[in-house]
């Protein structure tokens, strides 16, 4: 269902990551397919190896508190809630209050709904006001904003944790030759170099999916 993978070697390596990746749960498979079927930019979810894999960090971190940057149709956060210690929270900010039904109805019938909290507004607005601290943080929202996000949730993330940024290839439009002239492409390539100049942390760029920018706080 998911839009290919821009940054494998050959086709049919992600196709063959998911053959071999747990399969979905019968939740997520229903959340995927009605994400496809109804709205207009599917690619946006997280999808199921993505998923699988952001499921596999939380349950190794066992965060007791986790802020998303993006809710979208929330599959991403109910594979991050999976994780969460016994009484944990995860906080996921969208700015489009017409993704709230879906992500309600979804985590709902996870039986997530006292363990995520959704917040509809702006995230520069909404992140200050969010207590912390944080264990893990997922940004996948507007790309021109990520070093604003970055250095609203840095502070807040305890020593060790981690910030897991989605898209940091782009679309493998990170390496077009006028890829500053795209405002979208220059937040990503801007927010790449910053990260790897921040002292405050260190990081890996994985070149799963989209590329995750995975960055450990100091």
């Amino acid at each position: 269902m998911e839009t290919p993978s821009y940054i494998t070697t050959h086709p049919g390596l992600e196709i063959y990551a998911e053959a071999h990746t747990t399969a979905e749960s019968q939740l997520l498979y229903k959340l995927n397919r009605e994400t496809h079927i109804k709205l207009r930019m599917p690619n946006m979810l997280s999808g199921h190896l993505q998923g699988a894999f952001l499921r596999m960090i939380s349950h190794l971190i066992k965060p007791a508190c986790i802020l998303e940057v993006g809710t979208f149709t929330g599959y991403s956060a109910i594979c991050l809630a999976e994780g969460l210690q016994p009484g944990g929270i995860l906080h996921t900010i969208d700015n489009n209050p017409e993704m709230e039904d879906i992500a309600s109805r979804y985590i709902l019938e996870a039986g997530m709904e006292n363990s995520i909290t959704i917040h509809i507004g702006e995230a520069l607005e909404i992140i200050p006001v969010i207590e912390g601290p944080f264990d893990l943080v997922f940004i996948d929202a507007d790309k021109d904003n990520y070093i604003s996000y970055f250095n609203l949730v840095v502070g807040k993330v305890v020593p060790g944790g981690l910030i897991i940024a989605d898209n940091a290839l782009w679309y493998g439009k990170v390496l077009d030759p006028d890829a500053l002239n795209d405002r979208e492409t220059a937040g990503i390539i801007y927010f790449n170099e910053y990260v790897l100049n921040d002292t405050r942390v260190e990081n890996v760029l994985v070149p799963l999916r989209d590329g995750l920018m995975m960055i450990r706080k100091l």
